[in-house]
């Protein structure tokens, strides 16, 4: 009977300091200090050992803002974030106190290893059922415009027990006044910088004609300011001394130039694109000597008024040095560093983009309009007695397709993509003989007098080691075996190096690219016959040595 009659006293002073606790959120000065208050009035008002203030960030994961009851939970906890899957796994698993969120010691054991930053008292075991144990978790979410907003996390409870429907309705209100004081000290926090950033701005702008013109005559970089829209597009109006110098070009000739007038004619699509409405590109520039130097340019829009003209103003940066080191990292992904030749990667690149998945002509011919398994038409280049069209038949879609020559069948005169692959004959010997730098230097001749005896626009790569392959479009097979024995003729004679002349031979097979075939089904086609030739050319020098 006396603990009847106390309650509602107990609950009357429990009602107190929950009210002390949100007067003091109202009086925080600062976004921090209004967070900091939220797990202080947890722990003071709340009657709670321990508590912390989750605040979700804008990338949504939630960092721990603030701690309170504990020195060495703050110092392990405090500016630790947990990542919102986590947080959402926990609001998710726990039994629902209303808002409130409870995970018992008995379920939140598969929470341990998560990423969410948490303390966990000591404590013994508990003796009865409400008793609180000091692994139990209970998270009262804060939520603004139905958004969530943060989470407050509490433990050890002053009384030991799991808070009955009271001490739930307590926490829950809590967390509803915290959540307003948090997005009120937001907003304050957001209209503080807006303004301080108001008045810089009008600040600013009060000097910004003098500022504008001293940082643009004398920036270590080409600035400019070009007209925007009308006839006169892209006109330059004014040119600080740093552009002048880096074009070659005096400020009364720029004014007679647009942008248009001194780029790259490669790069005017980038430079429409660029000037439209603003933005960053790296294009190239016409010097008064002739030549063209890489820079980058950023465009800003901005008005001479609210409502008057608008200009571009450019800042211009050279970046000549670092476009060439650019260019040089990127042949010596794409090319052997030995020989310089094409390395094997860039080999199946070119190979690879001569050739699609498509065969020239369908197993299925119909008359003179044949069509694909699509029902898009190839085209009716079908002689009268349904001989396959002359190599380059454009398909459908415009690819000009790659047609395999017969390599085995009467030579028609059809021309299409020759495949050498090259393995030298003799080359083993010459390393373990006289070492490796003999070895290369027989490589980077060979290389030499391969690439010498191919057309412009042929590719002559090195595979690997000792094999070398080159490509020569536009071939038929006399040309092709022609070129084989010219390219053998050219390796034949002795390589000099450091006084000693050596030999190597070579063996060569052809093949030829058509598409339906992949890259590698090429060149292991080629890498076959060269094989079959070296073993008939090692037969044939057998019977005459016999």
């Amino acid at each position: 009977m006396e603990a009847e009659e106390s309650e509602p006293y107990v609950r009357l002073a429990a009602l107190r300091q929950l009210h002390r606790a949100v007067a003091d959120l109202s009086s925080a000065r600062s976004l921090a200090d209004t967070l900091q208050t939220v797990a202080d009035g947890a722990v003071e008002g709340l009657d709670y050992g321990l508590a912390a203030v989750n605040l979700v960030r804008p990338d949504g994961d939630l960092v721990v803002a603030a701690v309170a009851g504990s020195a060495g939970a703050e110092s392990l906890m405090a500016g630790r974030v947990g990542s919102r899957d986590s947080w959402d796994r926990r609001l998710a698993m726990g039994v629902s106190w209303g808002e409130l969120r409870f995970i018992p010691h008995t379920e939140g054991w598969v929470l341990d290893d998560d990423d969410v930053p948490q303390w966990h008292s000591g404590g013994p075991h508990p003796r009865f059922a409400d008793e609180w144990h000091p692994k139990d978790r209970l998270f009262a979410p804060m939520y603004s415009s139905g958004e969530l907003l943060g989470v407050i996390s509490v433990d050890r409870p002053s009384n030991g027990r799991r808070p009955g429907p009271w001490g739930r309705e307590a926490l829950q209100m809590y967390a509803s006044q915290a959540a307003i004081a948090i997005s009120n000290a937001r907003l304050r926090a957001n209209m503080q910088r807006a303004l301080v950033r108001l008045e810089r701005e009008q600040q600013a702008l009060r000097a910004s004609e003098e500022s504008f013109r001293q940082a643009f005559e004398y920036a270590p970089s080409g600035m400019a300011i070009a007209e925007m829209g009308g006839d006169h597009h892209g006109r330059l109006l004014r040119a600080n001394d740093a552009l002048c110098r880096l074009l070659g070009r005096p400020a009364a000739a720029m004014r007679r130039y647009s942008f248009s007038d001194l780029v790259h004619h490669e790069d005017i699509g980038t430079l429409l694109r660029t000037s439209a409405e603003g933005g960053r590109a790296e294009l190239r520039f016409a010097r008064r000597d002739g030549t063209y130097i890489w820079v980058s340019l950023r465009n800003s829009v901005v008005a001479d008024t609210a409502d008057g003209p608008r200009f571009l103003l450019t800042h211009v940066e050279d970046i000549e040095e670092r476009k060439r080191h650019e260019l040089q990292l990127a042949h010596r992904a794409s090319h052997d560093s030995l020989t310089g030749l094409p390395n094997s990667a860039e080999l199946r690149s070119r190979l690879s983009s001569r050739l699609c998945d498509r065969p020239p002509f369908p197993p299925e011919r119909d008359g003179y309009a044949v069509s694909g398994a699509d029902g898009s038409a190839y085209g009716s280049a079908y002689g009268e007695a349904g001989e396959p069209p002359l190599p380059g038949l454009p398909s459908f879609d415009g690819h000009v397709h790659a047609v395999a020559l017969d390599e085995d069948g009467p030579d028609d005169g059809r021309k299409g993509l020759a495949v050498l692959f090259c393995d030298l004959d003799g080359f083993k010997s010459i390393n373990d003989r006289f070492g490796h730098h003999t070895g290369d230097a027989v490589l980077i001749e060979v290389a030499r007098r391969l690439a010498s005896g191919v057309r412009d626009g042929d590719t002559v790569a090195r595979l690997g080691g000792d094999e070398f392959v080159v490509l020569a479009d536009g071939l038929g097979r006399a040309d092709a075996q022609d070129l084989a024995v010219r390219l053998r003729n050219a390796i034949i004679p002795p390589i000099r190096y450091e006084g000693r002349a050596v030999r190597v031979g070579a063996s060569f097979g052809i093949s030829w690219a058509g598409c339906g075939m992949s890259a590698d089904e090429v060149l292991q086609s080629a890498d076959q016959r060269m094989y079959v030739e070296k073993r008939a050319r090692a037969r044939s020098s057998h019977r005459r040595a016999g």
